[in-house]
């Protein structure tokens, strides 16, 4: 029996029927076409079951050619291609004379007719047992396969895939015997998960291992993510492929293929990871020349849908497979099993060493690189140090990438990077009296080992455990990592809420990460090719979190706190000057209402700046761009003023509601009175959380003596001399971190305010 199944979406009163070249299908005869059915949990699709009488079929016959129409609510036919095209299916003799099956077309869309057929049996055979295997050929090597869909042969006709045609040629040139395992929609995490048991159960001698970028979700995941699904990939076969080898069998790895919603990006991913595992010096099963069209994508004619290849396409990547590869004996197998199951015998390769008792080792098995410094001396390998640049090139069978120690519990050593060449590409200094053992990068991403939070190609962010955070920076910049980056934000919120350290520094500046429910809401800063351990270490509610909330009265908090890296997104008077305190007490007793009216904004053409009316000390001089016209047209001014500040103020009253306690800064000359009325407003708006005004300016501290909550610094911060001179800048930068620190403000306890609350 074979039945038919098509995806079809309808109207209601339609119905999708069937026609073709036999007469179960109506000899092409619309009045004979064949009604489908569907259900209301399997629609849209519809199928049909069709006994074949083999006596109906000419022995010249070896295909069913056929086609779907739509049967409208008036009896009109709507065929699903032109007359030209036909779907077709090869006919099964052997299966229609038994007929202990029925066989599965599965035709996919409505009117998406493709070259060739996919159809599979619905009660799969059941393989051969693993002993009446080893007996009947004892001189053949035992393959496992464990893959995915396609290595399962899923859209090949009757799963014939490539798979299933190397088993039999092996079968017939070695006499090796191949178990599929496959599963659909593994991927490298899936798969880890079930190796043991499954090689437990077959105990092969080789393992193929073919898995794809596909269903590590490349294509559809969101772009900042691609490279984190790359490094999953890599570091997940690498994986497969020493778990394979700890068991004494040789493993060989399934190439890459494309996908049919590939683009630019993703086609640059494939061909640079492809790349990399021609380099693994481990058998390759190499397809990709085969099916992709240059560009990520199927070549034309190879696909039955975006993920899998067709029959004509598994028939090409059995081709492109060299047999030469398994042309093994279980001499060489008993070889292998002796140096991968014995950790022992697995020896360190001496690349370089001096008579002081300096020494560098690898081991090519398990891409592990040592270092050894007994001397009285610091080392420091360079790019020049060219006797051991050459012996690296030479000896060290080292994969190119980043590494990292072993036995860097702290993560205080720095990382390695082996470049193309197998060279040592960045400055390292070795001090003395250690034994450094550094491993690839790879194994930390390890899906068994840690969680891939972000990763973009030089920074990762890994959880490692429920307290643990791995930071590495394999790039030749620091990375500053803070809220107002979005996608670090947001997948920084897998890990529990909470105060993270760095456990190696923990009273360093930015080496503190918090952690709320929107994810991070502090700045961290990972050094130039470093690894960092971030360990939890309390609740957000055991810490005293500290906002820092300007109020003018021009930029100059703004720019000290920039360059102390403590700014985060703008509040309302960030970019203003405010020269009138009163003015700025009456605007946030009002919830900034009317800050950005247009009814009391106007323009001077002479100082280019705008002007409130309502409160005469305001103005603004950021607002008006290039391409503005504000005499002729302020409405695109307005507009865009309304949008930033309404922001800002929302910004700013999350914060006061959100943090544990306020520092406003206020910079600028004004008198005593203007200060009380704005404690005594501030004390309203603030519902009894605690606050403290720092006031900033050239006047005798004497005169603001007795202020409840007011600290005065008889300083004077100009943001024009800023602007002029660097060195001014940096010396006022610095003073301003002292004065903070002495109030206890730090990178520690930082409120970070987020840029859309």
């Amino acid at each position: 029996m074979y039945r038919f199944q098509v995806k079809a979406p309808t109207q209601n009163g339609e119905m999708i029927g069937i026609i073709g070249s036999i007469p179960q299908l109506g000899l092409w005869n619309i009045k004979n076409y064949l009604a489908l059915q569907t259900s209301g949990d399997r629609y849209p699709t519809w199928w049909v079951d069709v006994e074949i009488d083999a006596s109906t079929l000419s022995n010249s016959e070896t295909k069913i050619e056929y086609k779907y129409v739509r049967i409208t609510t008036d009896a009109k036919v709507q065929w699903e291609s032109d007359y030209g095209v036909n779907r077709w299916v090869p006919i099964e003799r052997e299966h229609i004379q038994s007929n202990n099956s029925t066989l599965i077309v599965d035709d996919a869309a409505f009117g998406n007719i493709h070259p060739y057929a996919y159809g599979y049996l619905q009660q799969a055979i059941a393989s051969t047992p693993a002993t009446q295997i080893q007996e009947s050929k004892p001189q053949g090597l035992k393959i496992l396969v464990i893959g995915s869909s396609v290595a399962m042969g899923c859209s090949a006709w009757l799963l014939n895939g490539w798979a299933n045609q190397l088993g039999q040629s092996l079968q017939k040139i070695y006499g090796h015997q191949l178990v599929n395992r496959s599963q659909l929609g593994a991927n490298v995490s899936i798969t880890i998960e079930r190796f043991t048991s499954i090689f437990a159960m077959e105990k092969p001698d080789i393992v193929i291992i073919a898995l794809s970028l596909g269903n590590e979700g490349l294509a559809n995941c969101r772009s900042h993510d691609r490279r984190a699904v790359q490094r999953r990939f890599e570091s997940g076969l690498l994986q497969l492929i020493q778990m394979t080898q700890d068991l004494g069998a040789i493993p060989i790895i399934g190439g890459l293929y494309p996908h049919g919603d590939y683009g630019s990006e993703h086609n640059w991913l494939l061909r640079d990871t492809h790349s990399r595992m021609l380099n693994w010096e481990v058998p390759i099963l190499n397809w990709l020349d085969q099916l992709d069209n240059g560009y990520g994508r199927w070549k034309s004619q190879v696909s039955f849908d975006v993920a899998h290849p067709n029959t004509l396409g598994h028939q090409l990547m059995y081709e492109a497979i060299d047999l030469n590869i398994f042309q093994l004996d279980r001499d060489r197998i008993q070889l292998n099993q002796q140096k991968f199951l014995n950790a022992k015998n697995i020896e360190e390769i001496t690349i370089y060493q001096d008579a002081q008792g300096f020494q560098v080792l690898s081991c090519p098995e398990v891409q592990t690189l040592r270092i050894i410094n007994k001397s009285k001396c610091v080392y420091n390998i360079t790019s020049t140090w060219k006797e051991l640049q050459n012996a690296l090139k030479r000896n060290s069978g080292i994969i190119s990438g980043t590494y990292i120690a072993k036995n860097d519990e702290l993560g205080t050593l720095p990382l390695i990077t082996i470049d193309s060449h197998r060279n040592i590409s960045n400055s390292i200094q070795i001090p003395i009296d250690v034994d450094l053992q550094y491993c690839s990068a790879l194994k930390f991403f390890a899906p068994q080992h840690s969680q891939i939070l972000y990763y973009d190609g030089h920074l990762g962010i890994l959880k490692e455990s429920d307290r643990t955070i791995r930071i590495i920076n394999e790039s030749d910049e620091e990375y500053n990592i803070h809220p107002m980056w979005k996608e670090v934000q947001v997948a920084l919120a897998a890990m529990p809420e909470g105060v993270y350290v760095d456990s190696a520094n923990p009273d360093l500046p930015f080496r503190t990460m918090i952690i709320g429910d929107r994810g991070l809401e502090s700045r961290i800063k990972a050094p130039i090719k470093s690894t960092m351990l971030l360990q939890y270490k309390c609740k957000l509610s055991e810490i005293n979190r500290i906002a820092i909330l300007p109020l003018g009265d021009r930029c100059a908090a703004r720019m000290l706190l920039y360059k102390m890296e403590y700014d985060g997104p703008a509040f309302p008077f960030d970019l203003t000057r405010s020269t009138n305190l009163g003015d700025v007490a009456d605007i946030i007793a009002h919830d900034f209402e009317d800050m950005w009216n247009p009814e009391y904004l106007y323009y001077d053409s002479i100082e280019r700046r705008i002007y409130h009316s309502k409160w005469s000390g305001l103005s603004f001089a950021h607002e008006v761009e290039d391409s503005d016209d504000p005499i002729a047209n302020m409405q695109p001014v307005f507009e865009r003023m309304q949008t930033r500040y309404s922001a800002r103020a929302k910004r700013f009253l999350y914060t006061l509601k959100h943090c544990d306690e306020v520092l406003f800064i206020r910079t600028g000359v004004t008198n005593r009175d203007y200060v009380i009325d704005l404690m005594n407003k501030l004390k309203i708006k603030c519902n009894s959380k605690p606050f403290r005004v720092l006031l900033i300016s050239q006047q005798k501290t004497e005169e603001f003596a007795d202020i409840p909550q007011l600290i005065h610094y008889d300083l004077h911060f100009s943001p024009d001399w800023m602007y002029d001179s660097l060195d001014y800048w940096m010396e006022c930068t610095k003073k301003m971190r002292e004065i903070l620190e002495d109030l206890g403000v730090s990178s520690q306890n930082l409120f970070w305010c987020p840029p859309n609350p």
